[in-house]
């Protein structure tokens, strides 16, 4: 059966650095999982320090290709896309 309800792009600042872009339906519980070692097999070798950032979208499509464009973008724009809401081909 399909989730409704939001579902968010969130962006995290890893341990060596890096930031990590990834989707899911509830941000804390994926969050937890980053942070525990049960989250994407990338933040299981370079664990998350911090979020940096969400943005909730209407359904899991939506997310998904916000989340494609987002692993495309220039690391300077990526924040800037998450909080300031801008279109990534507008940034």
């Amino acid at each position: 059966m399909p989730v409704s309800g939001p579902w968010y792009l969130y962006l995290l600042l890893c341990r060596n650095g890096a930031w990590y872009a990834g989707i899911t339906n509830d941000l804390e519980a994926r969050f937890q999982a980053h942070l525990r070692g049960t989250g994407a097999r990338y933040t299981r070798a370079n664990p998350p320090v911090r979020l940096l950032g969400s943005r909730a979208y209407p359904d899991r499509a939506a997310a998904s290709r916000a989340e494609w464009a987002i692993k495309r973008l220039p690391r300077e724009r990526k924040l800037a896309f998450l909080l300031e809401g801008a279109a990534p081909d507008a940034l």
